[in-house]
C-alpha cells in the first residue's frame, strides 16, 4: 500500500465518526428489543478487551525481538478484535439500559467512575492513533509508524486493560 492522502482523510473521518456513533448509541432512550442474547454481550466485550491487552503485549514483545511477522499478526488480531468490540458494544447499548454503579461502596464507586471516565476519554482518542499506526505500517512509512506507536501502544493498552477492570467492577450488577 502506497501513502495516500485520501486514506488519511478517511482515517480522520472514521476517527470522528466512530466516537460520535458510539455516543449517539449511548444516548438512545428507547431501546431496541434484539432479544435476551444481548445481555450476554457484556461478558464477550470484557473477554475481548482482555485478549486485546494480551495481543498488544505479545505484539510489543515480538517487535522488541525483531519478529515482524508475529508482531503484525498480533497487532492485526488486536485491531480485528477492536472492530468486533465496537459492533458488540453498539448492539449491547442499543438494546439494553446502562448498568448502574449505585450499589457499589463509595470508594469502589469513585475508583470505578475514575477508571470509566478515563477509559472513555482515552477510547475516543485512541481510534485515530490506532488507524494511523496501522496505516503507516501497511504503507511502509516505518519511521512515522514508530513515532505514532509510542503514543498508540500505551494508550491502546490502557483502554483495553481499563475495559477489563471496568467490566469486572460492574459485572456483579448486570
Amino acid at each position: 500500500m502506497k501513502p495516500n492522502k485520501n486514506t488519511e482523510k478517511l482515517i480522520l473521518v472514521a476517527s470522528v465518526a466512530v466516537p460520535i456513533i458510539v455516543a449517539a448509541v449511548l444516548g438512545i432512550r428507547n431501546k431496541i428489543d434484539l432479544g435476551p442474547w444481548t445481555k450476554q454481550l457484556t461478558h464477550y466485550i470484557g473477554f475481548i478487551n482482555g485478549v486485546t491487552s494480551l495481543l498488544l503485549v505479545l505484539g510489543y514483545i515480538f517487535i522488541k525481538n525483531q519478529n515482524k511477522v508475529w508482531h503484525k499478526y498480533m497487532m492485526m488480531s488486536a485491531f480485528f478484535l477492536g472492530a468486533i468490540f465496537i459492533v458488540m458494544y453498539i448492539l449491547y447499548h442499543i438494546s439494553n439500559e446502562n448498568t448502574s454503579s449505585s450499589n457499589m461502596g463509595i470508594n469502589e464507586r469513585y475508583l470505578y467512575l475514575f477508571l470509566l471516565v478515563t477509559h472513555i476519554l482515552c477510547s475516543v482518542v485512541v481510534v485515530r492513533y490506532v488507524l494511523l499506526s496501522i496505516y503507516f505500517a501497511m504503507s511502509n512509512q516505518i519511521e512515522k509508524h514508530k513515532k505514532m506507536v509510542k503514543i498508540t501502544f500505551p494508550l491502546w493498552l490502557y483502554v483495553s486493560t481499563t475495559g477489563v477492570a471496568v467490566y469486572l467492577m460492574i459485572s456483579p450488577y448486570y
